[in-house]
């Protein structure tokens, strides 16, 4: 899941609008009492209100790197490895895509999926295992990633909730880690790591060496501000953590695949940290000061960032869960 800096394809179109407002959002978390939450969105209004049409969405195929390519149609991009020992991908979309994606592989000269990495448990990247596990695809994630996935459990995406369903068995991972695990495959070593806690508590960073290039998944969103799931164990040290230590494992020259949004390069992973650590210390120091989430929202700690991320309103969600997360430290503190 991301919060999108647009109102194109994507976005969540309507649901911003009807959803987020600063006092609505302060209010949603300070008084819950007083402001009931509205119910979990269906699975079908989710995808409208992305403005997702699975019957009429294309895939769209980018090489880059030998042997190396990104899909990009609905939901988190999906990395594909293809050479000799066959095809891994990373994330897998939607499963109602399934038939769209495993065409676009086929285009590339390569025969039928091997392996998926789920770099996170939630439905844009993890819900085409309902259709590929089925397949006999061999399934990969973090060890809470597969928890998660085989318990469900509300996201709270801040303008809207949505109740991720259990998998069933066959959808989820056969295969788990919980810090660090490799495959050498397709004549190079994918390298698979957790860091930290970040956009969840089970993310993974793959690492395909062979080409220096990372995939991310949601803990980089280089399409608008970051989602943190701070219901799902993430938090905004652990994104910070997460990809400072991504930083120091690559160079200047990787190709840095994000979870959403075109692929980049180092230095734009780095500004993206510089931006989380400087939102995450504004916030703290009002966290400090007494101030509410009302009163820090209105204050706009993302403002000088809204250029490359925003707009403003797209960062509600962001400062929301930040100022959840760092309520929560701070209470513990005292």
């Amino acid at each position: 899941m991301f919060m999108t800096k647009s109102i194109g394809a994507g976005a969540l179109l309507g649901l911003i609008a009807y959803y987020i407002t600063p006092t609505a959002v302060a209010h949603q978390h300070i008084a819950p009492e007083s402001q009931p939450e509205p119910a979990p969105l269906s699975r079908d209004a989710l995808l409208a209100g992305f403005g997702w049409d699975v019957e009429t969405a294309e895939i769209r195929t980018e090489k880059v790197a030998e042997g190396l390519y990104v899909l990009f149609g609905l939901g988190g991009n999906i990395a594909v490895s293809v050479g000799d020992d066959g095809v891994l991908i990373v994330d897998d979309q939607l499963p109602e895509l399934a038939g769209k994606v495993k065409a676009a592989i086929a285009e590339l000269g390569a025969g039928g999926i091997d392996y998926v990495v789920n770099t996170h448990w939630h439905f844009d990247h993890a819900d085409g295992n309902v259709a590929l596990g089925p397949d006999g695809v061999t399934i990969i994630s973090h060890h809470n990633a597969r928890t998660d996935m085989a318990d469900g459990g509300m996201i709270d995406m801040v303008i809207a909730q949505y109740e991720q369903a259990p998998y069933p068995q066959d959808a989820l991972p056969e295969i788990t880690f919980k810090s660090e695990m490799s495959l050498h495959f397709n004549g190079g070593e994918i390298e698979v790591l957790h860091f930290s806690s970040a956009h969840t508590d089970g993310d993974a960073a793959v690492f395909f060496h062979e080409q220096n290039a990372v995939h991310l998944g949601d803990v980089f969103n280089n399409s608008g501000y970051p989602f943190i799931d701070v219901s799902s164990g993430g938090s905004v040290d652990g994104m910070i953590q997460f990809c400072e230590a991504t930083l120091a494992a690559i160079n200047e020259h990787t190709i840095v695949i994000p979870g959403h949004g075109p692929v980049t390069d180092y230095q734009t992973l780095e500004q993206y940290v510089v931006m989380i650590r400087t939102v995450r210390d504004r916030i703290q120091g009002m966290i400090d000061a007494g101030k509410t989430l009302e009163e820090i929202s209105a204050a706009q700690p993302t403002g000088d960032f809204d250029a490359v991320h925003g707009p403003e309103s797209a960062s509600l969600g962001f400062v929301n869960r930040v100022y959840t997360d760092l309520s929560k430290q701070t209470a513990h503190d005292h």
